[in-house]
């Protein structure tokens, strides 16, 4: 979280008006604890069946929860009275596959009839859990955003959205991993288990303190990488699909929902 944040807020409601009225502006992560964070992916209605087929043959990545209707910017199915145009803390910009510079924290501008609103699991929520269980999650420990790296992996193409997986990462000690795997295995709707443990050079990862989205954080000596499928995936595949004008939240400033973390345990 940024050095700005004073205290996590505790409902989801909170949060969005907050991000609404842009009095927070920061990564979502410790905040609306027992609540799911999700990522999102807002595309012209044209596009969307094939980006939720994109979803469907990458469900690890890309685990979809919910999808409004063309032109209706509210989430009613799992955020009544919500709207996705002013309640992520922060927004990314694609014009025909490129990554806008400016991160904006209101879309309503830029917002189109046709627009469908995507949203999926997002690792936050099994976070939760792994604090439960004292298995501390460092980047909330250090106040930082998750660091999420590119891979070499490629995803199922579907359509004009094809593109490599994005992970996200957590160091534990390795006799914690099997405990840490068990836990976060049991939210396989939110990334699930860990997809690698280990050597980063496997996943094609060439410097574990450069991260491509999110911040670098410390990797204790005793301590070994761990690795999640992460939602930030379909933001390498809307560059390459390269449609006129898409949007998602930036990596880290999640929509929160009014659903909880334990509609998604399946132990």
């Amino acid at each position: 979280m940024s050095s700005s944040v004073r205290s996590p807020f505790t409902l989801p409601s909170e949060l969005r008006r907050a991000a609404r009225s842009g009095a927070f502006n920061a990564p979502t992560a410790g905040h609306c604890l027992g609540y799911v964070h999700t990522n999102l992916v807002i595309v012209p209605a044209d596009a969307a069946d094939e980006f939720v087929e994109f979803c469907r043959l990458n469900s690890q990545p890309c685990p979809l929860v919910a999808r409004t209707e063309p032109g209706n910017p509210e989430p009613r199915d799992v955020a009544p009275g919500a709207d996705l145009r002013t309640d992520v803390p922060r927004y990314r910009v694609f014009r025909h596959g490129v990554p806008q510079s400016d991160e904006p924290t209101d879309i309503r501008d830029l917002w189109q009839d046709d627009f469908v609103g995507c949203l999926l699991g997002c690792s936050f929520t099994f976070e939760n859990a792994l604090e439960a269980a004292e298995l501390r999650v460092r980047h909330i420990a250090e106040g930082r955003n998750v660091p999420m790296y590119q891979t070499s992996v490629p995803c199922q193409s579907a359509g004009r959205f094809r593109g490599n997986l994005v992970v996200s990462m957590r160091p534990y000690r390795p006799d914690q991993v099997e405990e840490v795997r068990r836990i976060t295995g049991q939210y396989p709707r939110m990334h699930g288990a860990p997809v690698h443990v280990g050597d980063p050079a496997a996943l094609g990862i060439a410097d574990i303190q450069r991260p491509e989205f999110g911040e670098p954080v410390t990797i204790k000596p005793d301590e070994v990488p761990v690795f999640w499928a992460c939602g930030v995936t379909p933001q390498l595949a809307l560059r390459n699909a390269r449609l006129p004008l898409a949007i998602t939240h930036s990596p880290g400033y999640m929509f929160v929902t009014d659903l909880r973390d334990e509609e998604f345990c399946e132990r």
